[in-house]
């Protein structure tokens, strides 16, 4: 066992020693914009990925942010911008001068410009746009009519493609000579006369075959088409769901006109995945990087939602209020049942409303899954009763108490069960989002459905 300890513990120091060192890196960032060194600064930031620059940024204060920006100036990278967060990204690009910005877009892929350009105001979306090369701006423009949330936004317009009836030595000539091919690209995608994509060949494929084979034959079976208009989410579940790597977007007439790509992609499904789980909570959308007063005005909506739904909660106690003046323990173990019937739904609603995302739930299997999660509630119910029954005996001396904690116990979790998969999953049918407002609806169901059937049944039998 000391072997064990002595063993753990050198790792246990390097991952300390890590974290330190990171801290001591900011530190020295810091130091080098304290003294206005920027040698000093940019030696600093020199070996770090732009997605740390960017957490750097979002991380620090807007004082250090604005001196940071400023003092590191030319060498400010464009992937930086993509990197960075939404709520902060327009306040660098306002603090970039002219000359710096232009050259730092003109390095980012046409999908990265759409992304950062998108959400900026028209002014500093004119600037942007006027950095760019004519043909890429026409792009850019192009992509911003399409629907926002669509696969047309979501596309890089640089695209890998060959002649369907070309081989592979042909392909791999045409490759070498080109000067403007994608920093990544991970097929070649195969087009008829008409430009429309009729099959996607794998990079390892072209290389490992010989020169004469036509690249028909090398075509990967699972093969996706995305027309512009189709949802981001949708894109992200076919990439998730079929395990693509990249997938062309054809406008109306089948015409190919960009590629996806799994980061893209991915991308997309954490930005759903965390905001599912933002609005579960009820606190709607960003971060840390968000202001107070925009992040009270975010959180007081489903606050004063869930003030309605105590006061209809209390509403229901005060119906009994005699019996809770004659047997006082019953507000004793009152909260109790409110509580596990609340702590069950939002078991069930999280299970259901990642199943509604990711389309697992559907009409098919929508009956089975609502019988499951009750006879669930059922189970846990009738093991919880038996617990609080004894407990209610032991406590107050008395059966009755007992046997009234005890049912309304699996009366509610039943109903938590029905209510935090049946709720989200009507939701959903009306086009309101599941994650959003389900938890306001079961919280109510689950209070008002625990007092009454406490204290109900507590008058029915005790008085």
């Amino acid at each position: 066992m000391a072997e064990e300890d002595d063993q753990a513990d050198p790792e246990a120091e390097r991952a300390d020693e890590a974290y330190i060192l990171d801290r001591q890196a900011v530190a020295r960032i810091i130091y080098a914009v304290d003294v206005g060194d920027r040698d000093l600064l940019v030696q600093e930031m020199e070996s770090l990925h732009a997605a740390d620059i960017a957490d750097l940024l979002e991380q620090i204060n807007t004082y250090d942010r604005r001196r940071l920006v400023e003092l590191y100036g030319r060498d400010f990278d464009g992937d930086i911008l993509s990197e960075l967060d939404e709520s902060i990204r327009e306040e660098v690009i306002g603090l970039l001068h002219p000359e710096v910005l232009a050259s730092a877009v003109r390095d980012l892929e046409s999908d990265d410009v759409v992304d950062l350009v998108e959400d900026l105001e028209d002014q500093q979306q004119a600037v942007i746009l006027d950095a760019l090369e004519a043909s890429d701006r026409l792009a850019v423009q192009q992509s911003l009519t399409y629907p926002e949330y669509s696969a047309g936004r979501l596309m890089q317009r640089e695209v890998v493609m060959a002649p369907e009836h070309w081989t592979v030595g042909e392909a791999i000539d045409y490759l070498r000579e080109r000067e403007d091919l994608p920093e990544q690209f991970y097929h070649i995608i195969l087009v008829d006369p008409r430009m429309r994509p009729v099959g996607n060949v794998s990079l390892g494929k072209l290389m490992g075959a010989r020169r004469r084979v036509p690249l028909m034959n090398l075509v990967e079976d699972v093969f996706h088409v995305m027309p512009v208009t189709r949802d981001e989410e949708d894109v992200a579940y076919a990439f998730n769901q079929y395990h693509l790597i990249s997938a062309p977007v054809v406008d109306e007439n089948e015409r190919l006109v960009g590629v996806i790509t799994i980061d893209d992609a991915m991308t997309v499904l954490d930005e759903e995945h965390e905001e599912d789980i933002m609005r579960l909570a009820g606190v709607g959308e960003g971060g840390l990087t968000v202001g107070i007063l925009d992040t009270t005005w975010r959180r007081f909506p489903w606050l004063a939602v869930n003030l309605v739904t105590a006061i209809l909660a209390s509403v229901v106690i005060a119906q009994f209020e005699a019996a809770i003046a004659q047997i006082v323990a019953l507000a004793v173990l009152m909260p109790i049942v409110a509580s596990m019937g609340g702590n069950a739904g939002t078991q069930s609603l999280t299970v259901a409303v990642r199943a509604i995302a990711t389309k697992d739930l559907t009409g098919s299997n929508v009956w089975r899954v609502i019988g499951r999660e009750v006879t669930v509630g059922l189970l846990n119910g009738l093991a919880f009763a038996v617990m609080m029954g004894l407990v209610g005996i032991a406590w107050f001396g008395g059966p009755e108490l007992g046997y009234v904690i005890a049912a309304a116990m699996v009366i509610n979790l039943v109903v938590a069960g029905l209510a935090g998969t049946v709720i989200p999953v009507i939701l959903d049918r009306v086009g309101i989002d599941p994650a959003l407002a389900s938890g306001a609806f079961v919280t109510t169901v689950t209070d008002v459905v625990g007092f009454f059937a406490f204290l109900g049944l507590a008058v029915v039998i005790m008085l």
